[in-house]
């Protein structure tokens, strides 16, 4: 079994199954750094890891805990966005036997309440990833119109209140501004009542943590870019935390699968579509109960993986 010690910075999640589905490649994409855990257990396992991180806190502090491996030219760290590695001109061209993307925020991100991931009483609504991101959340809730608001509150959050809280947004903000986690949440029980708790609070926070920094779109954009990067029976592992992600996973990795483009009654392909390659397993894979007893945030996590055809 593979295990890790608990790093204070980033526990990384399902990591025998990351190791066991990348084991042999020589060379790994890391597309979310984060804490490092995942670069670190990739590393030892003698892999060249190559990381990215929209975020340049976490470059440098990654760095330094793994300062060893890249002065022996084992680790490069990179700052950008995994979405758009077309443009990071030292990796321009290069190819891996693995890609691993461990999606949505970091352990450390979420625990710096000056980033804004939390509702923790006081933090400010910030909520960006990286200086890429563009407005931050107070800005959007302060800026977007009603539909917009409703929109991402419908399809990231599955709120069914979403236009009534939509619309306390939109009458809260006339008087007093949004500027911290307070605000929002008074603006949620307003709209869903007293009851309403944690766990309505983290799905729509959440949802908008999703808006601010595109994740979605960043995703559907990555997701066959970095498949190009892949070399032959190259592995590409993603572990959401979002049924909204993993959809978006789920569907590329079918697709790729099964290219064909005939109609469904169609007897015998022929449209000549070629399979890419196939999905490593059919269902998505999730942390056992030892796992979740040790780290709760790998409690939503769903790790799909695929591979190129050689």
């Amino acid at each position: 079994m593979i295990s890790l010690a608990p790093d204070a910075y980033h526990i990384p999640v399902l990591a025998a199954e990351v190791a066991a589905l990348l084991a042999g490649a020589h060379s790994v994409l890391d597309g979310t750094l984060g804490g490092g855990g995942h670069s670190q257990l990739l590393l030892s396992h003698g892999a060249d890891v190559v990381a990215i991180d929209r975020d340049p806190r976490a470059i440098a502090e990654a760095s330094a805990k793994l300062a060893d491996y890249e002065r022996a030219g084992k680790f490069r760290p990179f700052l950008g966005n995994f979405a758009e590695i077309d443009g990071i001109d030292a990796l321009r061209g290069a190819r891996f036997d693995g890609v691993l993307l461990d999606l949505g925020v970091s352990s450390r991100q979420f625990d710096d309440q000056s980033r804004g991931f939390s509702f923790r009483e006081g933090a400010p609504l910030d909520m960006r990833m990286g200086d890429d991101a563009g407005r931050s959340a107070a800005e959007l809730l302060n800026e977007a119109p009603d539909q917009q608001l409703m929109h991402l509150f419908r399809e990231y959050a599955d709120e069914r209140k979403a236009p009534r809280l939509a619309r306390e947004i939109v009458k809260r903000r006339a008087t007093v501004p949004f500027a911290t986690s307070d605000h929002l949440v008074n603006a949620i029980r307003g709209a869903l009542g007293p009851r309403s708790g944690p766990g309505d609070f983290a799905r729509i926070f959440q949802a908008i943590r999703i808006e601010v920094n595109d994740e979605l779109g960043s995703l559907e954009r990555a997701l066959p870019a970095l498949r190009d990067r892949l070399t032959p029976g190259g592995t590409m592992v993603v572990i959401a935390y979002h049924s909204g992600e993993d959809r978006v996973v789920k569907h590329a990795f079918r697709q790729w699968s099964n290219p064909c483009t005939c109609p469904p009654r169609q007897p015998v392909c022929v449209c000549g579509a070629v399979a890419l390659g196939e999905s490593v397993q059919r269902k998505a894979i999730t942390a056992g109960e030892r796992e979740l007893a040790t780290n709760p945030r790998s409690r939503s996590a769903r790790l799909r993986a695929w591979r190129r055809a050689a």
